[in-house]
């Protein structure tokens, strides 16, 4: 018995789905890059953030900043404190630029990173703002250990190895 399999099937090139290139409304706002750097990171949480209006206009035109900010578990809720969302010109109402804002998760995960900051001492570090395939506003929240100055050489000596044994490799001397 022979089978023949047809690669091209004409009348299936416009049913079948197509893979979208990108996504146009997915755009990183900001970035924390040194977290990495000064914590290690166990895992992470997506959160969803409750704004203002002026707020989410501000954040569409690019103008924040989370790299001092962190996150805290206050009374039954999670918090971000300390991120800075440049005031809006145009807005009716402003809002305040580095006033605290309500992250939103499951009971769930607000009661693993409770345990986590309370019992484990960790930290709850932003990594990045951004806006996802919605439109939506997402904070991606880190539970961190924070590092030492030796474990922080130890990364940056592993980094350099890695780069060192690409070139070695892409190069052969």
């Amino acid at each position: 018995m022979r089978v023949v399999v047809c690669l091209a099937i004409p009348y299936l090139k416009d049913v079948m789905a197509k893979k979208p290139a990108s996504d146009p409304n997915y755009k990183v706002i900001a970035e924390n890059r040194r977290a990495r750097y000064d914590f290690a990171i166990e895992s992470d949480v997506e959160c969803g953030i409750l704004l203002a209006g002026s707020e989410v206009k501000s954040l569409r035109t690019g103008q924040s900043n989370i790299a001092d900010s962190y996150a805290a578990v206050e009374n039954g809720e999670l918090w971000l404190v300390n991120s800075y969302i440049a005031p809006y010109q145009q807005a009716m109402f402003p809002h305040e630029d580095r006033a605290r804002r309500k992250l939103l998760v499951s009971k769930r995960e607000l009661a693993r990173m409770w345990k986590a900051t309370q019992r484990d001492g960790m930290t709850l570090v932003p990594l990045v703002m951004y806006f996802n395939h919605k439109g939506r506003v997402k904070v991606k929240i880190a539970i961190a250990k924070g590092k030492q100055k030796q474990d922080k050489r130890a990364t940056e000596a592993a980094r350099d190895w890695g780069r060192n044994k690409a070139r070695l490799l892409r190069h052969g001397d």
